[in-house]
């Protein structure tokens, strides 16, 4: 009976020096500033040596996890924290405002961003018989759970292949589904398997996001929508709002603002063009729903980003 909290103890501190030795290989890989992309597809590294305000963008079905530091994720009125010790997952893609909590000089923030295909974590579910949730009932599409020793060392190996790029198109995908493995049978695992499972009321409606992503510029026929998921339009309402956080509309409206500021901000793009460009007929509707989320119109707003060097 002894030996347990002293195994834990044990456990506790491997996991402490493998998250340590995965910030050690995050910060020499991003030792010349913030690395996005890597070699390996679906990888980014992340290096920050101070908060940053609250800024909005789209997550996608990925694996977040940070080695150093910690960040907030709003999504709708949900508040979501990770740091060393807690990822984040994503199953479906996500509207949010992000914000990096804690990083310095001399303790940056050090985070990756693993991406997936729910095309492969299905296939993986069916190569490794893991059955499907026990409730087919939507949830949120964004949770965060604790880190384990084998997801981070799983990681380090991940990472370590950028030294050597040889080996990434061979080694990459199979730590890659390693990885969804390990997610698929972790304390968040359900929420996965929920959006792969085929037929479950969570796949029919990322199968609607997918189609409202590509065609955010239409107009939006709430029945037509519910009809490609297959359900009555209210049920659909009812279960997009629990897995997104939002209405239909808000996040079609998420969706083409953030567009819009993509498009003024690395293409240059007017105002007015921008606008219409995303699906907009009144360009001072654009700029009011505009100021409301972004909190200023679209030139003071895109300004503001290209003083701090954002889109350049």
């Amino acid at each position: 009976m002894q030996d347990e909290p002293v195994n834990g103890e044990v456990r506790g501190r491997e996991l402490d020096s493998a998250i340590t030795a995965l910030g050690h290989s995050i910060a020499r890989l991003t030792e010349s500033g913030e690395l996005h992309a890597t070699a390996i597809p679906g990888l980014g590294l992340y290096r920050r040596t101070e908060p940053t305000e609250p800024m909005t963008g789209m997550y996608e079905p990925s694996l977040c996890m940070v080695a150093q530091g910690a960040k907030r994720v709003q999504l709708g009125d949900d508040t979501y924290v990770y740091d060393a010790h807690h990822y984040l997952i994503t199953s479906v893609h996500l509207p949010t405002v992000v914000q990096i909590t804690d990083a310095s000089p001399e303790r940056p923030y050090l985070g990756l961003r693993l991406t997936f295909d729910l095309k492969e974590v299905a296939q993986l579910m069916a190569d490794s018989n893991l059955p499907p949730p026990r409730t087919q009932q939507s949830s949120r599409g964004m949770a965060t759970g604790e880190v384990t020793l084998p997801l981070v060392s799983a990681m380090q190996r991940l990472v370590d292949l950028l030294s050597d790029e040889r080996d990434i198109p061979i080694l990459a995908p199979v730590i890659q589904r390693e990885i969804v493995y390990r997610l698929l049978t972790g304390d968040q695992g359900a929420r996965l398997r929920q959006i792969a499972a085929a037929g479950s009321q969570s796949q029919q409606i990322a199968r609607a996001i997918e189609w409202l992503k590509g065609n955010f510029d239409q107009p939006l026929k709430i029945d037509d929508l519910a009809d490609r998921a297959r359900m009555s339009t209210s049920t659909f309402h009812h279960h997009f709002r629990t897995m997104t956080a939002l209405s239909p509309l808000q996040y079609q409206k998420q969706l083409r603002l953030q567009e819009a500021r993509r498009l003024m901000l690395t293409e240059h793009l007017d105002a007015s063009t921008a606008a219409f460009q995303v699906g907009y007929e009144s360009p001072s509707q654009f700029s009011r729903e505009y100021s409301r989320l972004f909190g200023s119109p679209p030139l003071r707003d895109i300004t503001k980003l290209r003083q701090v060097g954002i889109g350049e």
